[in-house]
């Protein structure tokens, strides 16, 4: 080869080598995916069961991968356990955890203990640290390729303490949630083995096959569809086989009692609601109403946020709360019906932001949580609006009391700054209000800058787009930034990575050659749009003030737009259409849609007379 090939053919390898970076760099998305298929033979007098389970990974990654990991949940529920430690020394720990861990006897603790890992039937090492497995392979699972990770272990049903459990306080004798060997996604950045302190969750996408052996008193709720219940008598005992198949989804739970009642609700378009409870004539009447409320309620959900992916969702009672898993949720029973329809809501709706689309709620807890709670709110008043709750009015501003609720945190100076994991936050308050208060100002926010009609179609894009994959915070901005035509990177940095606040005032009005200037300072550190209500004698005019980095700004015809604000200027100047002798009062963010920390420097009365 002449010194002349060599160089062309040289330079061809380099251009075709950054070139193909710079294709895979702009369409990198990419997921890993599992098929579980999982078999357990419990024994209801110990409260332990043998499992066995075989996992197929899928590694779409384009990395070779030499280790996996995996969660191991119930070995949180042990005293000294990192869950036991943060309950103990946080300064307002979970009421329902406290130091109930650290009391916890040999008999009343929980733990997963691998017994055997093989790979193609080769013996694996495996460490366990706390509740995370690490396991070496044998041999590399390479990118594109798939191997089959084999488990035998034993486990032990904790005392019901937080979410999973045995004897819930209603009287549920198991609650099944994170109860397997479960491993930890990998995504572009890497493995996401979190240890479990009793918060949020984070899995591949993948289907399940489960078989349960248990006595044959209980019935079962979970996950997914039955597939068959056989009763056979092997030896002298009494057992049933349940066996359940899940596609799609990203994880697992079930619930077992002797005495529930198991009610079937068929949708018009052939799916079903089913419900789980115990019977209790305090609270049957509730539990009677509660199908039609969710299949009204569902109207709602799908119009707004998008189809419900899956034939059937379960309403099971169990747990300490309020817990959400793919086709089903597990939730305290004994309530009256307001209190029934809200968590059964709130929880439904998780299928949305977090079983259709699984943000690593680990590091961003806001994204399903607060978008959760939004969404529970617009149906709640949905649900009033059709007069399901009588003696429950619906809400001319749904979010008045969480705008509240957030700008009275502020105030106590121990909020923490939305990008925080949610393992990491220093107070559970703070924990709180950010993830599902803040989290769903966020909504309301973005629903005030780009206008409801951008709004929704933005809320739409984002599900079509993200359906069954694991976006980011940048996904869903992006998502309302192309339904709105609006900039939006600098709320998504002020709003989540920060926590500046927002402050607007009146300061002056002055009228110069027959024209009334209304001055408007900010004081505050986070720039938003503003809205400005003008009251004269004879008419009400509501001018809207963009920020020019939005590029754009909401369409709305009852809204007069003045040209926008420069960000970085603490001071602006709207020229208003009326005289001053015409005009009665100036009111900042009449609606009320900022979270505005000082909001008794928003009004200007120039005319007591006329209000009187």
């Amino acid at each position: 080869m002449n010194l002349r090939m060599f160089r062309r053919k040289y330079n061809l390898g380099l251009l075709l080598f950054f070139f193909g970076v710079r294709i895979y760099s702009q369409d990198c998305y990419w997921q890993m995916r599992v098929q579980y298929d999982m078999d357990i033979d419990f024994d209801h007098e110990k409260h332990r069961y043998e499992g066995e389970q075989k996992l197929k990974i899928y590694n779409n990654s384009p990395d070779t991968l030499k280790k996996i990991y995996y969660h191991l949940y119930f070995n949180a529920f042990q005293p000294g356990s990192d869950m036991d430690i943060k309950s103990r020394l946080i300064e307002d720990p979970d009421p329902r955890v406290g130091n109930r861990i650290s009391n916890l006897a040999e008999s009343e603790i929980g733990f997963i203990r691998p017994e055997r890992i093989s790979q193609n039937r080769r013996k694996l090492d495996f460490i366990v640290d706390g509740t995370i497995l690490e396991v070496k392979l044998k041999n590399p699972l390479m990118p594109q390729d798939s191997t089959i990770i084999e488990m035998k272990y034993l486990a032990q049903v904790p005392v019901q303490i937080r979410r999973s459990g045995r004897n819930n306080k209603e009287g549920i004798d198991y609650s099944m949630a994170q109860w397997y060997p479960k491993l930890c996604n990998y995504d572009r950045h890497g493995w996401h083995a979190d240890p479990y302190i009793g918060r949020e969750f984070y899995a591949p996408w993948g289907d399940f096959r489960v078989s349960i052996e248990i006595d044959s008193k209980y019935v079962i709720a979970a996950t997914g569809y039955i597939q068959s219940e056989v009763s056979y008598l092997p030896g002298s005992k009494k057992i049933k086989k349940w066996e359940f198949y899940a596609p799609n989804v990203h994880d697992f739970v079930w619930a077992a009692d002797p005495d529930y009642i198991r009610e079937v609700y068929p949708l018009k378009d052939g799916r079903t609601l089913q419900f789980f409870h115990q019977a209790n004539p305090k609270y049957d009447t509730a539990w009677m109403q509660l199908p039609k409320i969710m299949e009204r309620a569902l109207e709602f959900m799908e119009s707004h946020y998008g189809r419900y992916a899956y034939d059937n969702y379960s309403f099971i009672q169990g747990g300490d709360g309020g817990m959400e898993y793919p086709m089903a949720t597990l939730i305290t029973g004994n309530r009256p019906l307001i209190s029934l329809v809200g968590v059964s809501l709130h929880e439904w709706m998780h299928s949305w932001f977090q079983m259709m689309l699984a943000t690593n709620e680990s590091k961003y807890p806001w994204m399903d949580e607060g978008f959760t709670s939004y969404a529970e709110d617009e149906v709640m008043n949905y649900v009033k609006m059709l007069g399901l709750l009588p003696g429950y009015e619906p809400s001319k501003n749904v979010m008045q009391s969480t705008l509240e609720a957030y700008v009275n945190f502020i105030h106590s100076g121990k909020e923490e700054a939305l990008c925080t994991p949610a393992d990491h936050y220093e107070t559970n308050r703070a924990y709180g209000v950010g993830s599902y208060v803040k989290g769903s100002l966020t909504l309301m926010q973005l629903r005030y800058i780009v206008g409801e009609k951008a709004f929704r179609k933005g809320m739409m894009n984002y599900y079509s787009h993200w359906i069954f994959k694991h976006p980011e915070p940048s996904d869903f901005f992006r998502s309302i930034e192309k339904a709105s035509d609006i900039e939006l990177d600098w709320f998504e940095d002020y709003w989540v990575n920060t926590t500046k606040r927002v402050d607007y005032s009146i300061d002056t009005i002055v009228e110069v050659n027959s024209k009334c200037v209304l001055k408007i300072n900010r004081l505050g550190q986070f720039p938003m749009p503003v809205d400005v209500l003008v009251r004269t004698k004879t008419k009400e005019i509501i001018y809207h003030i963009p920020l020019d980095i939005m590029r754009g700004h909401k369409t709305d015809p009852e809204l007069v737009f003045a040209k926008p604000w420069h960000w970085v200027n603490p001071e602006y100047f709207l020229e208003l259409e009326s005289r001053l002798d015409e005009i009665v009062e100036v009111i900042l963010d009449p609606n009320i849609q900022l979270p505005d920390i000082h909001r008794e420097n928003q009004k200007l009365v120039i005319n007591d007379s006329v209000l009187d």
